[in-house]
């Protein structure tokens, strides 16, 4: 993927230039209640984080997380298409910076990417996962179309998370 162009948004693959953004949303303290501590807490532990994760699921994968950014370049966030340990389909994650929350710009982002995740690469399933207690998140998901399935723990997690899925066979059922 080079880019994806929403209205507002423009979304690419992380480069370790991004170690900043990615260590400002890793530290966030809603994101480490509601999604975990990734044990990052320098731009270095950032720079390695994109290497290993992000970077390395472009090039396994075709797809990975991606840097979102406002039209003028200003970093907002993170969306983008995951292959988790744990999970049998491909999942969708985003996670924006508290001053950009509340905006539209998770839902436009998550639209994008689940536009380019049914089209360009042709998934017919796509999963996410949320605490069922982060409303804001699980709500997004609805509008995305995806409904809640059952409740899992990741390995080596014990936090009970929401299983929310979406397929292109019962997207069909309800055209």
């Amino acid at each position: 993927m080079d880019t994806l162009q929403t209205e507002r948004l423009t979304l690419r693959e992380l480069s370790e230039q991004d170690a900043p953004l990615m260590l400002a949303v890793l530290t966030d303290p809603d994101f480490v209640r509601n999604v975990g501590d990734r044990g990052v807490h320098t731009e270095d532990d950032a720079r390695r984080y994109i290497v290993d994760g992000p970077i390395a699921m472009y090039r396994q994968y075709d797809f990975g997380m991606y840097r979102v950014e406002l039209k003028d370049g200003t970093a907002v966030g993170l969306c983008g298409l995951v292959k988790r340990d744990g999970l049998e389909d491909v999942d969708i994650g985003f996670a924006f910076l508290p001053r950009f929350r509340g905006q539209g710009y998770a839902l436009e982002a998550a639209q994008a990417v689940m536009a380019y995740g049914r089209g360009t690469i042709g998934l017919k399933r796509i999963v996410a996962i949320a605490r069922p207690d982060n409303l804001p998140s699980v709500q997004l998901l609805e509008k995305l179309g995806m409904q809640a399935e059952r409740h899992i723990k990741l390995p080596k997690d014990d936090t009970e998370l929401v299983l929310m899925g979406w397929d292109a066979d019962s997207a069909k059922d309800e055209q």
